[in-house]
Protein backbone atom coordinates (compact mmCIF):
# COMPACT_ATOMS: atom_id res chain seq x y z
CA UNK A 1 0.00 0.00 0.00
CA UNK A 2 1.30 3.22 -1.10
CA UNK A 3 0.24 6.81 0.45
CA UNK A 4 1.27 10.51 1.38
CA UNK A 5 0.95 11.59 4.57
CA UNK A 6 0.61 14.70 4.15
CA UNK A 7 -0.80 14.98 0.25
CA UNK A 8 -1.99 18.64 0.30
CA UNK A 9 1.72 19.30 -0.06
CA UNK A 10 1.49 17.46 -3.36
CA UNK A 11 -0.36 20.54 -4.99
CA UNK A 12 2.87 22.70 -4.70
CA UNK A 13 4.00 21.13 -7.76
CA UNK A 14 1.68 23.17 -9.97
CA UNK A 15 4.90 25.81 -9.67
CA UNK A 16 6.92 23.54 -12.00
CA UNK A 17 5.26 24.48 -15.29
CA UNK A 18 4.38 27.89 -13.56
CA UNK A 19 8.19 28.24 -13.70
CA UNK A 20 9.18 26.94 -16.84
CA UNK A 21 6.86 29.37 -17.96
CA UNK A 22 8.56 31.92 -16.28
CA UNK A 23 12.21 30.99 -17.72
CA UNK A 24 10.82 30.85 -21.14
CA UNK A 25 9.24 34.84 -20.67
CA UNK A 26 12.86 36.02 -19.18
CA UNK A 27 14.30 34.40 -22.11
CA UNK A 28 12.51 35.81 -25.08
CA UNK A 29 12.54 38.98 -23.01
CA UNK A 30 16.58 38.56 -23.02
CA UNK A 31 16.60 37.99 -26.88
CA UNK A 32 14.51 40.96 -27.24
CA UNK A 33 17.35 42.81 -25.25
CA UNK A 34 19.87 41.16 -27.45
CA UNK A 35 18.30 42.30 -30.78
CA UNK A 36 18.91 45.82 -29.87
CA UNK A 37 22.40 45.73 -30.57
CA UNK A 38 21.87 44.29 -33.68
CA UNK A 39 21.86 41.05 -35.83
CA UNK A 40 21.21 37.94 -33.59
CA UNK A 41 23.47 35.92 -35.18
CA UNK A 42 26.66 38.66 -35.05
CA UNK A 43 25.51 39.08 -31.26
CA UNK A 44 26.02 35.32 -30.49
CA UNK A 45 29.54 35.20 -32.60
CA UNK A 46 30.61 38.02 -30.04
CA UNK A 47 29.43 35.73 -26.85
CA UNK A 48 31.28 32.32 -27.90
CA UNK A 49 30.66 31.41 -24.16
CA UNK A 50 27.26 31.82 -24.06
CA UNK A 51 25.18 28.51 -24.04
CA UNK A 52 21.45 28.30 -24.07
CA UNK A 53 21.55 24.44 -23.74
CA UNK A 54 23.44 24.69 -20.68
CA UNK A 55 20.62 27.17 -19.11
CA UNK A 56 18.07 24.70 -20.03
CA UNK A 57 19.35 21.98 -18.71
CA UNK A 58 20.27 23.86 -15.09
CA UNK A 59 16.45 24.90 -15.18
CA UNK A 60 15.64 21.24 -15.62
CA UNK A 61 17.81 19.90 -13.14
CA UNK A 62 16.37 22.42 -10.80
CA UNK A 63 12.74 21.74 -11.08
CA UNK A 64 13.56 18.21 -10.88
CA UNK A 65 15.04 18.91 -7.40
CA UNK A 66 12.33 20.73 -6.44
CA UNK A 67 9.78 17.95 -7.43
CA UNK A 68 11.37 15.41 -5.45
CA UNK A 69 11.69 18.13 -2.34
CA UNK A 70 8.20 19.11 -2.61
CA UNK A 71 7.39 15.10 -2.93
CA UNK A 72 10.06 14.28 0.55
CA UNK A 73 7.76 16.65 2.14
CA UNK A 74 4.82 14.79 1.34
CA UNK A 75 6.19 12.23 3.11
CA UNK A 76 5.58 9.16 0.50
CA UNK A 77 5.12 5.72 2.70
CA UNK A 78 5.09 2.45 1.19
CA UNK A 79 3.89 -0.74 2.48
CA UNK A 80 2.46 -1.03 6.25
CA UNK A 81 3.89 -3.36 9.46
CA UNK A 82 2.20 -4.88 12.57
CA UNK A 83 4.17 -3.68 15.97
CA UNK A 84 3.15 -6.35 19.12
CA UNK A 85 2.74 -4.07 22.00
CA UNK A 86 1.91 -5.73 25.85
CA UNK A 87 0.69 -3.59 28.61
CA UNK A 88 -0.68 -4.69 31.66
CA UNK A 89 -4.03 -3.35 32.78
CA UNK A 90 -8.06 -3.85 34.10
CA UNK A 91 -10.87 -4.00 31.35
CA UNK A 92 -13.95 -2.34 32.27
CA UNK A 93 -17.48 -2.32 30.97
CA UNK A 94 -19.51 0.51 31.62
CA UNK A 95 -23.15 -0.45 32.12
CA UNK A 96 -25.54 2.66 31.20
CA UNK A 97 -29.38 2.54 32.21
CA UNK A 98 -30.90 5.09 28.91
CA UNK A 99 -34.81 4.25 30.04
CA UNK A 100 -37.24 6.56 30.67
CA UNK A 101 -36.74 7.28 34.04
CA UNK A 102 -33.06 8.46 33.26
CA UNK A 103 -34.83 11.37 31.87
CA UNK A 104 -35.83 13.02 35.40
CA UNK A 105 -34.49 16.03 36.27
CA UNK A 106 -33.52 15.54 40.51
CA UNK A 107 -29.81 15.41 38.47
CA UNK A 108 -29.04 19.00 36.37
CA UNK A 109 -29.83 18.71 33.60
CA UNK A 110 -31.23 15.30 33.73
CA UNK A 111 -30.12 12.20 35.20
CA UNK A 112 -28.53 10.77 31.71
CA UNK A 113 -26.90 14.09 30.95
CA UNK A 114 -25.02 14.31 34.17
CA UNK A 115 -23.80 10.46 33.46
CA UNK A 116 -22.63 11.10 30.22
CA UNK A 117 -20.91 14.31 31.32
CA UNK A 118 -19.48 12.30 33.91
CA UNK A 119 -18.01 9.12 31.63
CA UNK A 120 -16.51 11.69 29.17
CA UNK A 121 -14.17 12.92 32.55
CA UNK A 122 -13.73 9.77 33.29
CA UNK A 123 -11.84 9.02 30.30
CA UNK A 124 -9.56 11.88 30.11
CA UNK A 125 -7.89 10.02 33.14
CA UNK A 126 -7.61 6.52 31.93
CA UNK A 127 -4.30 5.24 30.84
CA UNK A 128 -3.67 1.61 30.88
CA UNK A 129 -7.43 0.63 31.26
CA UNK A 130 -9.37 -1.02 28.59
CA UNK A 131 -13.11 0.11 28.05
CA UNK A 132 -16.23 -0.85 26.71
CA UNK A 133 -19.97 0.57 27.04
CA UNK A 134 -23.15 -1.48 27.49
CA UNK A 135 -26.42 0.76 26.59
CA UNK A 136 -29.73 -0.82 28.11
CA UNK A 137 -33.19 0.05 28.70
CA UNK A 138 -35.69 -3.10 27.92
CA UNK A 139 -33.22 -4.44 25.69
CA UNK A 140 -29.35 -4.15 26.42
CA UNK A 141 -26.99 -3.08 23.21
CA UNK A 142 -23.42 -2.89 22.89
CA UNK A 143 -22.64 0.57 22.27
CA UNK A 144 -18.78 0.19 22.32
CA UNK A 145 -16.74 -2.96 21.91
CA UNK A 146 -13.59 -2.72 24.17
CA UNK A 147 -10.85 -0.93 23.25
CA UNK A 148 -8.15 1.33 24.42
CA UNK A 149 -9.03 4.17 22.20
CA UNK A 150 -10.45 6.72 24.74
CA UNK A 151 -11.18 9.88 21.93
CA UNK A 152 -13.77 7.34 20.19
CA UNK A 153 -14.79 6.14 23.55
CA UNK A 154 -15.97 9.89 24.44
CA UNK A 155 -17.53 10.07 20.81
CA UNK A 156 -19.54 7.31 21.64
CA UNK A 157 -20.67 8.41 24.46
CA UNK A 158 -22.14 11.89 23.21
CA UNK A 159 -24.30 9.87 21.31
CA UNK A 160 -26.16 8.22 24.37
CA UNK A 161 -29.83 8.84 24.26
CA UNK A 162 -33.12 6.85 25.43
CA UNK A 163 -34.01 6.95 21.55
CA UNK A 164 -30.91 3.98 21.05
CA UNK A 165 -33.54 1.34 22.82
CA UNK A 166 -36.61 0.94 21.07
CA UNK A 167 -37.72 -1.14 23.75
CA UNK A 168 -38.46 0.87 26.61
CA UNK A 169 -38.35 -0.60 30.36
CA UNK A 170 -35.62 -1.86 32.68
CA UNK A 171 -33.76 -4.83 32.30
CA UNK A 172 -30.77 -5.09 34.51
CA UNK A 173 -30.40 -8.71 33.97
CA UNK A 174 -30.21 -8.66 30.37
CA UNK A 175 -27.25 -6.01 30.44
CA UNK A 176 -25.12 -7.14 33.04
CA UNK A 177 -25.00 -10.53 31.29
CA UNK A 178 -24.14 -9.13 27.61
CA UNK A 179 -21.28 -6.87 29.64
CA UNK A 180 -20.16 -10.23 31.26
CA UNK A 181 -20.10 -11.49 27.53
CA UNK A 182 -18.60 -8.54 26.28
CA UNK A 183 -14.76 -8.65 27.33
CA UNK A 184 -12.15 -9.48 25.14
CA UNK A 185 -10.70 -12.31 27.67
CA UNK A 186 -13.71 -14.75 29.02
CA UNK A 187 -11.07 -15.46 31.63
CA UNK A 188 -8.92 -13.60 34.26
CA UNK A 189 -9.72 -11.67 37.32
CA UNK A 190 -8.68 -8.38 35.83
CA UNK A 191 -12.47 -7.32 34.93
CA UNK A 192 -15.41 -4.70 36.24
CA UNK A 193 -18.79 -4.40 35.39
CA UNK A 194 -19.81 -0.56 36.22
CA UNK A 195 -23.07 -0.26 36.35
CA UNK A 196 -24.91 3.12 36.04
CA UNK A 197 -28.63 2.79 36.93
CA UNK A 198 -31.60 4.48 39.11
CA UNK A 199 -31.51 0.97 40.61
CA UNK A 200 -35.41 0.62 39.08
CA UNK A 201 -35.37 -3.22 37.98
CA UNK A 202 -38.49 -3.93 36.40
CA UNK A 203 -37.91 -7.52 34.59
CA UNK A 204 -36.02 -10.77 35.19
CA UNK A 205 -34.19 -11.61 38.63
CA UNK A 206 -30.53 -10.71 38.29
CA UNK A 207 -29.52 -13.29 40.85
CA UNK A 208 -28.11 -15.79 38.45
CA UNK A 209 -26.22 -13.19 36.24
CA UNK A 210 -24.52 -11.73 39.58
CA UNK A 211 -23.37 -15.55 40.97
CA UNK A 212 -22.08 -16.09 37.27
CA UNK A 213 -19.82 -13.22 37.51
CA UNK A 214 -19.05 -13.71 40.73
CA UNK A 215 -17.79 -17.50 39.57
CA UNK A 216 -15.79 -16.21 36.39
CA UNK A 217 -13.86 -13.20 38.85
CA UNK A 218 -15.96 -10.17 37.29
CA UNK A 219 -16.86 -7.23 39.92
CA UNK A 220 -19.75 -5.63 39.76
CA UNK A 221 -19.73 -2.09 40.89
CA UNK A 222 -22.82 0.16 40.77
CA UNK A 223 -23.45 3.77 41.04
CA UNK A 224 -26.92 4.53 41.79
CA UNK A 225 -28.07 7.74 40.06
CA UNK A 226 -31.13 9.74 41.45
CA UNK A 227 -32.81 10.76 44.95
CA UNK A 228 -34.83 8.35 47.06
CA UNK A 229 -37.69 10.92 46.61
CA UNK A 230 -37.54 10.38 43.35
CA UNK A 231 -38.51 12.93 40.35
CA UNK A 232 -41.13 13.59 37.47
CA UNK A 233 -39.83 11.75 34.37
CA UNK A 234 -40.61 15.14 31.49
CA UNK A 235 -40.59 13.48 27.77
CA UNK A 236 -41.04 16.13 24.94
CA UNK A 237 -42.61 18.99 27.06
CA UNK A 238 -44.99 16.03 29.14
CA UNK A 239 -44.31 14.47 32.16
CA UNK A 240 -45.53 10.47 31.88
CA UNK A 241 -48.52 9.24 33.88
CA UNK A 242 -49.81 5.59 34.82
CA UNK A 243 -52.78 3.92 33.63
CA UNK A 244 -54.68 5.87 36.39
CA UNK A 245 -53.60 9.13 35.21
CA UNK A 246 -51.25 9.60 38.42
CA UNK A 247 -47.91 11.13 37.34
CA UNK A 248 -45.05 8.98 36.99
CA UNK A 249 -42.08 9.04 39.86
CA UNK A 250 -38.80 7.66 39.08
CA UNK A 251 -37.16 6.38 42.42
CA UNK A 252 -33.57 5.38 43.57
CA UNK A 253 -33.48 1.59 44.18
CA UNK A 254 -30.42 1.09 45.96
CA UNK A 255 -31.43 -2.32 47.79
CA UNK A 256 -30.58 -4.38 44.69
CA UNK A 257 -27.85 -2.70 43.72
CA UNK A 258 -26.23 -3.17 47.03
CA UNK A 259 -26.41 -6.55 47.29
CA UNK A 260 -25.47 -8.02 44.15
CA UNK A 261 -22.18 -5.39 44.30
CA UNK A 262 -21.55 -7.29 47.90
CA UNK A 263 -21.87 -10.48 46.11
CA UNK A 264 -18.79 -10.10 43.86
CA UNK A 265 -16.51 -7.87 46.34
CA UNK A 266 -17.53 -4.33 44.28
CA UNK A 267 -18.47 -1.11 45.54
CA UNK A 268 -21.75 0.58 45.59
CA UNK A 269 -21.86 4.45 45.14
CA UNK A 270 -24.80 6.76 45.81
CA UNK A 271 -24.40 9.81 43.37
CA UNK A 272 -24.49 12.96 44.20
CA UNK A 273 -25.59 16.68 42.14
CA UNK A 274 -22.31 17.21 42.40
CA UNK A 275 -20.20 14.00 42.18
CA UNK A 276 -21.10 11.45 40.03
CA UNK A 277 -18.59 8.74 41.91
CA UNK A 278 -16.66 7.31 39.04
CA UNK A 279 -13.48 8.57 40.35
CA UNK A 280 -14.13 6.62 43.38
CA UNK A 281 -15.10 2.91 41.73
CA UNK A 282 -11.98 3.60 39.37
CA UNK A 283 -9.83 4.21 42.33
CA UNK A 284 -11.01 1.03 44.05
CA UNK A 285 -10.74 -0.96 40.19
CA UNK A 286 -7.11 0.27 40.10
CA UNK A 287 -5.93 -1.88 43.08
CA UNK A 288 -7.19 -5.00 41.43
CA UNK A 289 -4.67 -7.21 40.14
CA UNK A 290 -3.55 -6.39 36.72
CA UNK A 291 -3.37 -8.83 33.90
CA UNK A 292 -1.44 -8.66 30.71
CA UNK A 293 -4.00 -7.53 28.07
CA UNK A 294 -4.70 -9.06 24.95
CA UNK A 295 -1.72 -7.74 22.04
CA UNK A 296 -2.70 -3.96 21.24
CA UNK A 297 -1.78 -3.51 17.00
CA UNK A 298 -0.91 -0.90 15.33
CA UNK A 299 0.15 0.21 11.18
CA UNK A 300 3.49 1.99 10.98
CA UNK A 301 3.96 2.93 7.55
CA UNK A 302 7.50 2.55 6.20
CA UNK A 303 8.69 6.43 5.39
CA UNK A 304 10.41 6.50 1.71
CA UNK A 305 10.98 10.27 1.74
CA UNK A 306 14.66 10.20 2.41
CA UNK A 307 15.48 8.47 -1.26
CA UNK A 308 13.73 11.59 -2.72
CA UNK A 309 15.87 13.86 -0.52
CA UNK A 310 18.94 12.18 -1.82
CA UNK A 311 17.64 12.63 -5.84
CA UNK A 312 17.22 16.02 -4.79
CA UNK A 313 20.34 16.49 -2.94
CA UNK A 314 21.95 14.82 -6.61
CA UNK A 315 20.70 16.88 -8.90
CA UNK A 316 21.00 20.10 -7.01
CA UNK A 317 25.22 18.98 -6.77
CA UNK A 318 24.98 18.63 -10.73
CA UNK A 319 23.59 22.06 -11.09
CA UNK A 320 26.65 23.83 -9.24
CA UNK A 321 28.36 21.49 -11.12
CA UNK A 322 26.95 22.48 -14.82
CA UNK A 323 28.50 25.86 -15.72
CA UNK A 324 26.11 28.38 -17.40
CA UNK A 325 28.69 29.06 -20.08
CA UNK A 326 31.03 27.34 -22.17
CA UNK A 327 34.33 26.80 -20.36
CA UNK A 328 37.20 26.65 -23.10
CA UNK A 329 39.37 24.31 -21.21
CA UNK A 330 36.42 21.68 -21.65
CA UNK A 331 35.40 22.52 -25.30
CA UNK A 332 36.57 18.83 -26.66
CA UNK A 333 34.48 17.87 -24.33
CA UNK A 334 30.99 18.48 -26.15
CA UNK A 335 28.40 16.59 -24.01
CA UNK A 336 25.52 18.98 -25.18
CA UNK A 337 26.89 18.34 -28.75
CA UNK A 338 26.86 21.82 -29.23
CA UNK A 339 27.91 23.63 -33.23
CA UNK A 340 28.16 26.99 -33.85
CA UNK A 341 25.36 29.06 -33.04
Amino acid sequence: MFRFAHIELLYLLALIPLLAIIFALVMRHRRKLLARFGNLELVKELMPAYSRSRLRLKLWLYLAAFACLVIAAARPQLGSKLREEKAKGIEMMLVVDVSNSMLAEDFEPNRLERTKYAINKLFEGLQQERVGMVIFAGEPKVQLPITSDYRMAQAFTKRISTSLIAEQGTDIGKALELATLSFSSQSGKSRAIVLITDGENHEQDVTSIVQRAKQEGIRIYAIGIGTPEGAPIEIDGEFIKDENGEMVVSKLGEQMLQQMCAETEGAYIRATKQVIGLEEIVKSINQMEKSELSTVRYEEYNEQYQYFIAVALALLLLDMIILPRRNPRLRKFNIFREGKE
